[in-house]
């Protein structure tokens, strides 16, 4: 079952037959938007925009376990996300869309990142965060409507929301090995791998972030709002098409991710703990 998570820009999805809306309490609170059952074809899905219906939540005012939780308790077993991003590398244009595949976490708030602790001890591998899985059938989606994605880059995650400094900018992209970044993504991306979901984020370059020596280059709100509407446009034919590729059965691990991840036992989980873990391992 398909989930897709909006950014920026993305708060309904075109073409999408509404089936009903989810008004979903979780263990940790509302997720951001009540979540939109729809079909396209003989497909079912659900959408979710990260920053609500009318963008009122900053990247750190997301409920982003609750968002995760979700999904995951409405059987959605992959994850789309769209966000948009500063390209930190010539080579990735403003207009352009990339899957990330590395995450650098460089958020330095206290945004939530583990559906973890309190007596229920996990150690997650993400050395490999994203489903390469997810990531070839939307490479060849692209293909199939003539869209170019940029593969295997790294995204640097940052608290907004402010926009970054130019040293910032320089580090991500020089010491940090980062070709992108943006607010959102993390902790997403993690919390989807510890729900045992398949993720992959469409990211969608509206800037050069300010690494530039051309200060008109140099990423503001105007010129990210001037030069998004075509690549969202991009972005939702490649959606489209992605929905509209025949389902098939990924084998990846992702769906397996907590086999041998959770260390405390059993029997020493209290009944609201074995409820979370049945949740996250189903």
């Amino acid at each position: 079952m398909l989930g897709i998570i909006g950014g920026t820009g993305i708060y309904q999805l075109e073409g999408l037959e509404v089936v009903s809306e989810h008004d979903v309490d979780t263990p940790f609170g509302k997720p951001s938007a009540p979540i939109i059952e729809g079909k396209r074809g003989s497909r079912t899905l659900f959408f979710l925009p990260r920053h609500g219906r009318q963008h009122q939540l900053l990247p750190s005012e997301v409920n982003y376990r609750a968002n995760i939780w979700a999904l995951k308790s409405l059987g959605v077993t992959q994850v789309v996300g769209l966000s948009a991003v500063g390209s930190l590398q010539e080579e990735i244009a403003p207009g352009d869309l990339s899957l990330p595949s590395q995450y650098f976490d460089f958020v330095k708030g206290n945004r939530e990142k583990t559906f973890f602790g309190k007596g229920l001890a996990a150690h997650v591998s993400t050395a490999e965060p994203t489903c390469h899985c997810l990531s070839e059938s939307l490479v060849a989606a692209g293909e199939s409507v003539d869209i170019k994605l940029h593969t295997d880059k790294t995204y640097g995650c940052v608290d907004g929301p402010r926009l970054g400094t130019r040293a910032e900018s320089f580090f991500l992209r020089g010491a940090a090995g980062c070709d992108l970044v943006g607010m959102t993504n993390v902790p997403e991306v993690f919390l989807a791998r510890e729900a045992q979901l398949c993720y992959c984020t469409i990211a969608i370059a509206t800037d050069y972030d300010c690494w530039l020596d051309d200060p008109d280059q140099h990423v503001s709100v105007e010129q990210v709002i001037a030069r998004y509407g075509a690549s969202l446009e991009k972005a939702k034919t490649l959606l489209t098409a992605f929905i509209d590729q025949d389902e098939v059965e990924y084998t990846c691990t992702c769906r397996t991710s907590l086999a041998a991840a959770v260390l405390t036992p059993k029997d020493a989980l209290n009944a609201e703990q074995r409820s979370l873990l049945e949740v996250l391992s189903s």
